[in-house]
């Protein structure tokens, strides 16, 4: 076998635990002749994925959080492999998320818009984004809101979800409670402090016990 056939296939046997089956001979394709390392990483909080241009020796690198579902991890890659074809085309001279971007990501996302590929109601609301994608999926609510559909079950609560004036936990020790809905974001105050935040409907949170908080507040 030849190296090029052999690296798509050792390519194509990773991506098939994280992409849906029809894309994955598409991507094991860009990942050769786009010349990139794909690192599949923990989750981070702050961002899904990300792109490195070449440095110090280094390829293109692209890193996708591991416990992204099937769709948000293709969205979130191709997202990515934009950034990678806006480099090779203007280097840093753009605007990251600028119109180069723009249509570099609505150009690679064509092959994959189908029903064949993506649940309806994710397809619509992809098609929707992309008519003027944003930084972030994630700032996209709708398109947000469909792709957690189909994450697994893990019990996850999200912050639209709870009654106002609700307590809840925001990364397992800060503690809120939730306000009113400005906008598209929640404004909630930070008990400890005091202080004002505004967070995303989907925000993933716990909830909190209020008698744990009283009782604790007698010593």
């Amino acid at each position: 076998m030849d190296p090029r056939a052999l690296q798509y296939q050792r390519n194509s046997a990773i991506l098939k635990k994280y992409l849906p089956e029809e894309t994955v001979g598409i991507i094991a394709e860009w990942i050769i002749d786009l010349d990139f390392k794909l690192k599949i990483t923990k989750e981070r909080k702050t961002r899904l994925g990300d792109y490195m241009s070449p440095h110090s020796g280094l390829n293109h690198t692209i890193t996708i959080n591991h416990n992204l579902n099937r769709y948000a991890f293709l969205i979130t890659l191709v997202h990515e492999v934009a950034h990678l074809v806006t480099y090779n085309e203007h280097k840093n001279s753009v605007n990251p998320h600028g119109i180069e971007w723009k249509k570099n990501f609505q150009k690679l996302m064509q092959p994959f818009l189908s029903t064949d590929i993506f649940p309806l109601e994710v397809f619509a609301a992809l098609r929707k984004y992309l008519q003027n994608p944003a930084a972030s999926s994630c700032s996209d609510i709708q398109l947000l809101r469909t792709l957690k559909l189909h994450d697994e079950d893990s019990g996850t609560i999200f912050l639209e979800h709870l009654p106002f004036n609700t307590l809840f936990l925001y990364n397992g020790e800060r503690i809120f409670k939730k306000g009113e809905r400005i906008r598209k974001r929640f404004k909630c105050i930070e008990l400890k402090s005091g202080t004002v935040y505004l967070f995303n409907p989907l925000t993933e949170v716990e909830l909190f016990d209020s008698h744990q908080l009283s009782v604790s507040n007698t010593y």
